[in-house]
């Protein structure tokens, strides 16, 4: 007969699955700092001869990293989708940055869609706190905020719609949007009527998403985004003109 004894699991091998899990759902983050041997030892009610087991195991895996002095920290995974040389091509290249905002529009929108029907209400809790402090950034003029704001707005939305792989995809995705990959986030931020227009339509993609209509959240999306393609090719065509308008003035100065 095909069957055999049952085993208890190792309790350090139920740490390695419980920690493992917590970063596939994307609870713990990558750069997170885990707590502290004897807090986490205790957290998880098992020894610390395991939890150092378990944590030897998770670093062999490359999923922790420990610093010295500094304590365990979930590893720097996100953007590892791509290679130093792909993304250096990225960020030069035009063709790279319109096709990163079509693929936002088509995930983002299928996520808003999720969010609106799968979301708990806690996850619509979470996004709708988000988006109030965003008018609150809005309405103390904080560019900087607001940018880190819409980041983490979008990737609430993401999270809400409760699909690993989307979450996954789209940290790295926003990871190298963060660091100036694609494009300058804050410069949208900076002028007001951009600003404005960009509120109203997190307002909308919000409106819809607490509403729990998935219809309205994924044409919102699609809104927001058609607008930021929009207002990007104006920002590099006034970039590209005031370019030359220097080069211009520079070859009229008279020469001494």
């Amino acid at each position: 007969m095909p069957f055999q004894k049952i085993e208890s699991e190792k309790l350090a091998t139920a740490v390695v699955r419980q920690i493992e899990d917590l970063i596939v759902q994307g609870v713990l983050r990558p750069g997170e700092r885990l707590p502290s041997e004897r807090e986490l030892s205790e957290r998880l009610a098992v020894s610390r001869p395991s939890l150092r087991e378990a944590v030897a195991e998770l670093q062999e895996e490359g999923l922790l990293t420990t610093r010295a002095g500094a304590g365990i920290y979930v590893a720097e995974v996100l953007g590892s989708a791509f290679s130093p040389a792909l993304i250096r091509l990225f960020a030069r290249n035009d063709q790279a940055v319109f096709d990163y905002l079509a693929f936002r529009r088509d995930l983002e929108g299928m996520a808003a869609e999720r969010a609106a029907k799968l979301g708990s209400d806690t996850d619509l809790k979470v996004i709708d706190t988000l988006f109030q402090r965003m008018e609150a950034a809005h309405a103390k003029r904080n560019p900087s905020d607001e940018a880190a704001l819409d980041a983490q707005f979008h990737m609430a939305i993401i999270e809400a719609g409760h699909n690993i792989i989307t979450l996954h995809m789209m940290r790295a995705m926003f990871e190298l949007l963060a660091e100036g990959v694609f494009y300058n986030r804050q410069i949208m931020f900076r002028n007001r009527t951009t600003r404005d227009a960009l509120l109203e339509q997190h307002r909308a993609i919000n409106a819809a998403i607490q509403a729990r209509d998935g219809v309205a959240a994924r044409a919102a999306v699609a809104v927001h985004m058609n607008f930021v393609e929009v207002a990007l090719t104006e920002q590099r065509r006034a970039e590209r003109n005031e370019a030359l308008a220097k080069l211009r003035l520079q070859h009229q100065a008279p020469k001494g």
